[in-house]
């Protein structure tokens, strides 16, 4: 942080020319109750806008966040991930002009709302129509009210553990949408059919995926990530271009504080590495 500058003024008086630089992102509450007609629920929709946004005219890429309610600002019961801090130590560091839109989660109803698929052992899941409100209401208007660059090879998407599973089927469905995702720990035991709708992706143009798991999660979470981003590699061989990016933290839990600390590296993978 930048120390206050004096400088004498001709009658010799010192004064502050500047005070320390705030590298905090602006947090704005798009609304508390947002409209999601796939599903007739209402949500808070929280958008975290970079350092400046108000001073410039530049237009950012974006990055669609789960959970919202643990992710900053005191966070769930569980801790949170504070992206406002890690964004404010990004952008100290050149790497923080990125927007972040964070959507709350469903509650009790979350697992449901993150299971792409129709059988589940608690019921239909209704992550495809979660999925068509993100792609169909909630991208166009953030698009429309923010600068945004709109195209596929700068909008991301990411979670953790049912929402890295979400954040997966994202980018398998909606490959013209997403070009980055953010996947942590994700919930990839609800069922093995997540192996074959990655088995048949197809993306001719180039797809960003940062993966973490850790090895005190359960006891298939390393297994899992590591035959997912084998399937993946492997349909480079056909066209696909998918460049992942693995790491494996052998003492991290599936916790908020672990994914916290991934958080930093994962974006700077994703959207500021050379």
């Amino acid at each position: 942080m930048k120390k206050s500058m004096l400088e004498n003024n001709n009658d010799g008086v010192e004064s502050h020319l500047e005070n320390p630089i705030s590298y905090n992102p602006e947090i704005r509450i798009i609304a508390d109750d947002y409209e999601i007609p796939q599903l007739n629920k209402k949500r808070r929709i929280s958008v975290l806008l970079p350092h400046g946004y108000e001073y410039s005219s530049k237009s950012y890429p974006v990055l669609y966040l789960h959970d919202g309610q643990n992710l900053f600002d005191g966070g769930g019961p569980y801790g949170n991930w504070a992206i406002d801090e890690k964004l404010s130590d990004l952008s100290k560091n050149g790497m923080g002009d990125i927007i972040v839109v964070a959507i709350d989660h469903a509650e009790e109803e979350r697992v449901l709302e993150f299971s792409p698929f129709k059988e589940t052992k608690w019921g239909k899941g209704d992550g495809k129509k979660y999925l068509k409100f993100l792609v169909e209401t909630l991208k166009p208007q953030i698009d429309k009210n923010f600068r945004t660059l709109k195209e596929r090879e700068f909008t991301g998407v990411g979670g953790s553990s049912m929402g890295g599973l979400i954040s997966i089927y994202a980018g398998l469905r909606y490959p013209s949408v997403f070009g980055k995702l953010m996947i942590f720990s994700p919930s990839l035991w609800i069922t093995p059919k997540i192996y074959f709708d990655a088995i048949n992706f197809h993306q001719p143009y180039p797809t960003d995926i940062y993966l973490y798991a850790g090895g005190d999660e359960s006891a298939n979470m390393v297994g899992n990530v590591e035959k997912l981003k084998q399937i993946l590699e492997e349909k480079n061989k056909e066209g696909t271009k998918v460049n992942i990016e693995l790491h494996i933290d052998p003492d991290g839990k599936h916790e908020e504080w672990f994914w916290s600390r991934e958080f930093p590296t994962a974006l700077e993978y994703l959207y500021f590495r050379n």
